[in-house]
């Protein structure tokens, strides 16, 4: 049984920041740490008080983290970011409701005495001889201090108070993970029982002394059970400063899922109830465990369902009856065709979050070659009369400014230009569509021609499909690459207008053109010949697709966490070369391309070169974070190797920016996530000058002053099917359901069977249809008998952690 933790971030919006700027405005980015280490950094919204960000994490992470916090930036060109404010919330507080945390926060100023980091190992005694009560205080060691001074170290030292008492460390210069292995021994004073606090200071030879942190101990605790360990650091207990709105606020969305996954075994009843259910007729179904639950999900949480479900069925190879089972519940209940699929509905989630799932290395293919073009090329494109600016071309060209009708033309010659490769990539992308979707998209066709057959809605079929297609899946993935890992940044203002009119006519193209000339946007109207003479061939763009022949493997994808042969990420890093001697930091690294895939990690000096080198990923020990103080460099990491001689080896790599160290962190972990004899510690530092750059010990072959953090990782699209950890959260959101369920069919059933019932309502139960009637009661009885098998299953093993027998165990 492994117990799983992770968190959903989303970064929506901000509101009401405060201007840092010359100009009266603010370039803000979000920064979202988990226990002091930085998972994600959003994207710079450009001259904004108010920006939107809408940037979403899931971040996989052990049990026992502490502390979630955000902070807000003002990005400079020229000098250090501005500090905006920060949220900072506690694993209780967001844990406190299921539902987790949906609402706008006010920002509080930061800290710097609040800004802690890090944990010390102490071992206390209480001693007792002639001279009364002694308290002895081991101080060993600290590691993941906070960075204080300017080299990105601190020069610590601890202070140690017991009543009146207070004795000191020495202090260790340039260092984040300090050894003291000192005793310090405090006699007790007259007076009545004290508490022992231990405070981490920096040591600063100029101006006062930093704060770095601290742990106390009551009485009681020192008596029954001195410590001994490693303890987080506290700030100084304080209330925290409301700023009340002042420094703006932030409206965040965050989610907490802890739980325990069973043993394959457990789940099989579920599942086998699952794949069952799919396979029979969906049209009166509302008993279905898949019927309760979109019954049951609503907003957020049928998206995260959807996710959940989709994965679950791909891995069985039932993805196209799981889709053709929720398709066929909508059709039955649409009598508008103009309504099909436009709700938030467990169909539309799931065929959105599928074609995510299986296409987005098509998406990539198809829309990456156009993207970053609008991106690079950065032109001014505008058609709305009401947003022109006139005098930008002035300012351009030095020409004087341009007519509305030359911005106009010239914007749609640009537009064209763009428009043009995307729809040629689209309609010529048939045969790079993947498998699974193009069958999705056939049964899909299949139905709706079969719900809808009347001549007048012979464009449903295409509308159906087109509207997943496009409108899900190109058009949001143009309106904000980023999102769909296109690029790296949001796009500017300028280039996000441009962005907006190409999805908008990608939507009118998804659309067949049928709201063309409609609504207040008369000014697409330039693009309108262009758009019909797509829509032909976007017909037949659909029409191929479909037409397609074979059936999904009846074995669902291999569960190995990263599939062998497959590159699951790549790109340039910065390469430290293995013996740099006397060169300077900056020139020891040389730039690389690498491949990431189950088997290696390999290298050359381009993505054409043919000549490479690798590390085998089987050989990986860890994957860690290396300090800034290490290389005097931001953003590097290390991969930790280990020979056939048990000989460890160390490769270090810079990336770009922390999203791109984060994306690789979690990539590698992913992929050496089997690999047995990982290290439970490792230095952040590097051995260089003959000493670790962050503990100082001299002997390169030292042991790790830091523990490892091989449990976190980013959830992504392309994460392994878990069918595990997938059909748990299935059961927790059946759940929710039981006692409705319970109530709508048995309690019912039970009501309804007695004498009196049976004369009053026998010509009811006739136009009921018994036999179904009959159906559903059967099958609630049965998902609620696998309910409760699985509850007895989790105290089972709640009971056996805990080292007790098990109790007798009744069904409610």
């Amino acid at each position: 049984m492994a117990k799983i933790s992770s968190l959903n971030v989303r970064v929506v919006e901000g509101r009401a920041l405060p201007a840092k700027d010359v100009s009266g405005s603010s370039d803000p980015y979000c920064i979202v740490k988990v226990d002091d280490e930085v998972v994600a950094r959003t994207a710079t919204v450009w001259r904004s008080l108010s920006p939107f960000w809408g940037e979403e994490y899931t971040v996989h992470l052990p049990l026992d983290f502490h502390h979630l916090a955000f902070y807000v930036l003002d990005e400079d060109t020229v000098g250090h970011d501005d500090i905006i404010g920060k949220i900072s919330l506690s694993r209780e507080a967001i844990a406190a409701d299921p539902r987790g945390i949906d609402s706008w926060i006010n920002l509080s100023p930061v800290d710097p005495d609040a800004e802690v980091q890090g944990e010390i190992y102490l071992a206390v005694q209480m001693l007792e001889d002639v001279r009364g009560r002694c308290l002895r205080c081991h101080v060993l060691k600290a590691r993941d201090l906070a960075p204080r001074d300017i080299s990105g170290t601190s020069d610590p030292f601890a202070r140690v108070f017991w009543g009146s008492q207070s004795l000191e460390t020495s202090t260790i210069k340039k260092t984040r993970f300090p050894h003291w292995d000192e005793v310090l021994e405090l006699r007790e004073m007259p007076g009545g029982p004290s508490p022992l606090r231990v405070e981490l200071w920096d040591w600063d030879m100029v101006g006062k002394n930093d704060f770095l942190g601290m742990v106390e101990f009551p009485p009681k605790v020192l008596q029954q059970n001195p410590p001994n360990g490693w303890f987080r650091l506290l700030p100084f207990p304080r209330a925290e400063e409301d700023a009340g709105g002042s420094l703006g606020a932030l409206r965040l969305k965050v989610r907490l899922l802890e739980d325990r996954v069973l043993p394959s075994r457990c789940y099989r009843p579920l599942l086998e109830l699952l794949m069952e259910s799919v396979l029979q007729p969906a049209e009166e179904d509302v008993s279905s465990p898949l019927a309760v639950l979109e019954e049951l999900t609503l907003g957020d949480c049928r998206q995260d369902l959807a996710t959940k479900l989709a994965k679950l069925f791909l891995g069985q190879g039932l993805a196209g009856p799981f889709l053709d089972y929720l398709t066929r519940r909508e059709l039955a209940r649409t009598t508008d065709p103009n309504t099909l699929f436009r709700s938030n509905s467990l169909a539309s989630k799931s065929m959105e979050q599928f074609m995510k799932l299986v296409g987005m290395p098509y998406l990539h293919e198809v829309l990456k070659p156009v993207i970053s073009r609008v991106f690079e090329e950065k032109k001014y494109i505008e058609l709305d009369p009401s947003k022109m600016d006139l005098g930008r071309t002035k300012r351009l060209s030095f020409k004087g400014s341009a007519s509305e009708e030359h911005v106009r033309e010239a914007s749609l010659g640009l537009l064209m230009g763009y428009l043009g490769p995307i729809v040629d990539a689209i309609v010529g992308s048939v045969g790079r569509c993947p498998l699974a979707m193009r069958l999705a998209f056939k049964q899909l066709h299949r139905r709706v021609e079969e719900r809808f057959p009347r001549e007048e809605h012979k464009d449903v079929k295409y509308l159906a499909i087109s509207g997943f297609l496009f409108l899900r899946f190109f058009a949001p993935a143009i309106l904000t690459p980023k999102l769909f890992d296109l690029r790296d940044q949001h796009a500017d203002p300028q280039t996000g207008r441009s962005l907006l009119l190409l999805a908008k006519a990608v939507q009118s193209i998804g659309n067949l053109g049928q709201q063309l000339g409609q609504g207040k946007e008369l000014w697409m109207a330039p693009l309108h010949p262009f758009l019909l003479q797509s829509i032909s061939r976007v017909r037949d763009f659909l029409d191929q697709l479909v037409d397609v022949d074979g059936e999904e493997e009846a074995e669902g994808p291999a569960r190995a966490l990263v599939p062998p042969s497959v590159t699951v990420r790549e790109g340039y890093l910065l390469k430290r070369k293995e013996e740099p001697g006397g060169l300077a930091t900056r020139f020891a690294f040389k730039k690389r391309y690498f491949w990431l895939s189950g088997e290696t990690l390999s290298y050359a000096k381009s993505p054409e070169c043919q000549v490479r080198s690798s590390i085998p990923v089987p050989h990986i020990r860890a994957v860690e974070r290396v300090d800034e103080g290490a290389f005097q460099l931001p953003h590097v990491m290390q991969v930790v190797t280990q020979d056939g001689a048990g000989t460890l080896h160390t490769t270090y790599l810079q990336c770009r920016n922390v999203n791109d160290l984060n994306q690789w962190l979690s990539a590698l972990r992913k992929a050496s996530a089997p690999n047995p004899d990982k290290l439970a510690t490792c230095h952040p530092g590097a051995f260089r000058g003959a000493r670790w750059t962050c503990c100082l010990q001299a002997e390169l072959s030292a042991a790790g002053c830091s523990h490892t953090h091989s449990a976190v990782t980013l959830g992504d699209w392309s994460d392994p099917l878990d069918p595990d950890a997938e059909t748990q959260m299935v059961y927790r959101q059946l759940l929710l359901g039981r006692d409705q369920l319970r109530m709508k069919f048995l309690e019912d059933f039970n009501a309804d069977s007695s004498p009196e019932a049976d004369r009053e309502d026998s010509g009811a139960m006739e136009g009921a249809c018994p036999d179904a009637l009959a159906g559903q009661r059967e099958a609630a009885a049965r998902l609620l008998e696998v309910l409760e098998d699985l509850d007895r299953a989790h105290e089972e093993f709640q009971w056996q952690e805990q080292g007790k027998a098990v109790p007798g165990l009744r069904r409610p």
